[in-house]
């Protein structure tokens, strides 16, 4: 028979899912699976009837109340709220990687900030984590028809705001190089020519760091700002491609040191939108960042 321990570090990686798509951050989110276990290892197991749901339904519980305070918090935020990336390291384990395996992109988790805390706790149960409304409706102490509700609200706001494109690392790396090269070399043309008319550009610094207060819109004034920086001629620039939740993203070092992190929104033919990271506090898991292994393509 299991031990206590061997049933929870079994469901580790589903739980961890569910916080960090519900938190955006992976603090918060390793909080809320420790938060969990404490509550796992007080409970008489002998009246759970499905460890798995009963686990599932502590972390959902515990992150729609953390979820309620952070969005008080991200109210007073300096300048836009992006989520906390993760590293290659972070989805370390075959079974992280398995759980992160569906859509759990920058671009993505920043469409659902836009739901309630409950509605996104349904919609990530129902619609990501594949649970049937019976399953949502007891994690959530709602009602079926009320689970119900909230999932369709929560999927047409997620697919008003979302850009739906299938594109593979390979074909999405190119266009990094595309957009590193452009903005590299400091031509606007060049760079317009990498954005869709409707481009997008979100920088969050939190305060800590310097970076757009403000997004930008629109392909030229993304390029005024890319060729204001070229300009400036910063020594030791360098942008690498790194994975970012899973898929090609960029990093970007000043003089050896880890300044940004961002991703891409991308149909393989443009770029749509650019999320970049440079609070530090988001970046721990990039900061020690390897040079020189072969796989990486490197851009000076």
């Amino acid at each position: 028979m299991s031990s206590r321990a061997d049933i929870f570090q079994r469901h580790h990686p589903r739980l961890f899912g569910i916080a960090y798509r519900m938190l955006g951050s992976k603090a918060e989110a390793e909080d809320v699976v420790q938060d969990t276990y404490l509550r796992w290892h007080a409970a008489d197991v002998h009246e759970i009837r499905s460890p798995e749901a009963w686990l599932k339904t502590a972390a959902a519980r515990l992150s729609i109340d953390r979820l309620r305070r952070a969005k008080l918090e991200r109210e007073s935020y300096f300048g836009p709220w992006l989520p906390e990336p993760l590293s290659d390291a972070d989805l370390g384990t075959p079974e992280l990687a398995a759980e992160f395996d569906s859509d759990v992109s920058v671009a993505f988790l920043t469409v659902l900030e836009a739901l309630g805390p409950e509605e996104r706790a349904a919609f990530i149960l129902h619609d990501i984590i594949d649970d049937d409304y019976a399953d949502v409706a007891e994690a959530l102490g709602k009602t079926e028809a009320a689970c119900r509700q909230l999932v369709h609200r929560a999927r047409e706001r997620v697919t008003s705001r979302r850009r739906r494109f299938t594109v593979d690392d390979a074909t999405r790396t190119r266009m990094l190089e595309k957009l590193i090269i452009a903005t590299n070399s400091g031509d606007r043309d060049r760079v317009i020519a990498v954005l869709a008319e409707d481009a997008t550009m979100v920088s969050d610094g939190g305060g800590k760091a310097r970076a757009l207060q403000r997004p930008l819109f629109g392909p030229q004034r993304i390029a005024m700002f890319w060729y204001a920086l070229a300009r400036r001629q910063l020594p030791g620039v360098e942008r690498r491609i790194e994975n970012v939740n899973g898929e090609p993203g960029i990093a970007l070092f000043l003089r050896g040191r880890l300044y940004s992190v961002a991703t891409v929104e991308t149909d393989g033919q443009r770029v749509f939108a650019y999320y970049s990271i440079v609070n530090p506090d988001k970046l721990g898991s990039f900061a020690s960042v390897h040079t020189g292994e072969a796989q990486r393509r490197r851009f000076c």
